[in-house]
C-alpha cells in the first residue's frame, strides 16, 4: 500500500521556519518532520510514498536526491575526487516526488497524484506536518472491516496551554499539555478507496470541505478513534514541544528502532 503525504502548503503560521523551506522540512531533533512521518508508516510495513509537492518543492527533492549523503558516513578522496558513501542501515523506502502546483488545495493535490497510485484500489494519505503513535495496521484492518470508501483517524485536540485545577488560590492539579476531553477532530492518517477521487473536482478543492462533507452525506466516511498521542506542528511553540519530546528520548511517535 502507498501513502500520499501532503507536503505543498505555505506553512504561513510557522513563518519563522518556513521562509526558506517547506514545513515538512522543518527539523525535529535534527531530522525533517517528514522523515519522522515516513518512519511512522515504515515501521508498519508501508514503504512506498507519494509526496505531493508545492511550496519550495526543490528543497524536498534535494533532500531525497542527497538522502544517503545527508544521513550516512562519507569518505572523500581529495586526491582523486572520489566519494564513498557508507550507507549503513538505509530505509527501504520508494519515494515519488510529484509537483502538484504552488496554489493547489489539499483535495487537488490528492487528485493530481492519481496516476501514481498504479493499480492500487486502496491508499493512505496524511499531512506532512503532524506525528502520532497511530497503529497503522489496526487502522487498515478497521478500514477493511467496514467496507466504506474512506476512513479518517479522529483524535482529541491537544490543549494549546497548560491546564490547572484550583482550590481557592491553591493549585490542586497541573497538566502542562493535556489532550482536551471534548470532541474529536480530523487527525489525518486516512485510508481511502480510490473512488474518493471522484469526489474531488479540481485544484481548488479543499479535501476537508466538499469531499469529506459529501462522503459523510453518502455514508461513506468512517472514523477510527485514536486515543493516543497526536500532535500537529502549526506553530513555533508546537515545534519546540516536539523537539523537547524527542530530546527526552521518550517521543511517543518513535515506534521504530
Amino acid at each position: 500500500m502507498k501513502a500520499v503525504i501532503l507536503a505543498g502548503g505555505l506553512g504561513s503560521r510557522l513563518s519563522e521556519e518556513t521562509v526558506a523551506r517547506p514545513k515538512p522540512m522543518v527539523e525535529i531533533g535534527g531530522k525533517p518532520i517528514l522523515w519522522h512521518i515516513l518512519n511512522i508508516f515504515s515501521c508498519y510495513g508501508v514503504n512506498e510514498f507519494i509526496i505531493a509537492l508545492g511550496y519550495r518543492a526543490e528543497v524536498i527533492k534535494e533532500y531525497f536526491l542527497n538522502f544517503y549523503a545527508f544521513t550516512s558516513n562519507m569518505t572523500v578522496d581529495l586526491a582523486s575526487g572520489g566519494t564513498t558513501i557508507h550507507r549503513g542501515n538505509a530505509p527501504h523506502w520508494r519515494v515519488h516526488l510529484i509537483d502538484t502546483g504552488l496554489n493547489t488545495q489539499t483535495g487537488g493535490r490528492i487528485k493530481r497524484v492519481e496516476n501514481w497510485l498504479g493499480d492500487d484500489q486502496t491508499f493512505m494519505a496524511t499531512y506532512g506536518d503532524g506525528v502520532a503513535d497511530v497503529d497503522i495496521r489496526a487502522l487498515i484492518r478497521f478500514h477493511e472491516s467496514h467496507g466504506k470508501l474512506a476512513t479518517v483517524t479522529t483524535v482529541r485536540p491537544p490543549a494549546r496551554f497548560g491546564q490547572m485545577i484550583l482550590e481557592g488560590q491553591r493549585v490542586q492539579e497541573f497538566s502542562e499539555k493535556p489532550q482536551t476531553g471534548e470532541g474529536w477532530i480530523n487527525g489525518g492518517f486516512f485510508v481511502l478507496n480510490r473512488k474518493v477521487l471522484s469526489y474531488i473536482d479540481g485544484d481548488a478543492t479543499l479535501w476537508e470541505r466538499d469531499p469529506l462533507e459529501r462522503l459523510t452525506t453518502d455514508g461513506q466516511l468512517m472514523a477510527y478513534r485514536h486515543e493516543g498521542f497526536w500532535q500537529p506542528m502549526d506553530t513555533l511553540r508546537e515545534k519546540r514541544l516536539l523537539d523537547e519530546l524527542w530530546a527526552s528520548g521518550q517521543a511517543p511517535w518513535k515506534m521504530w528502532t
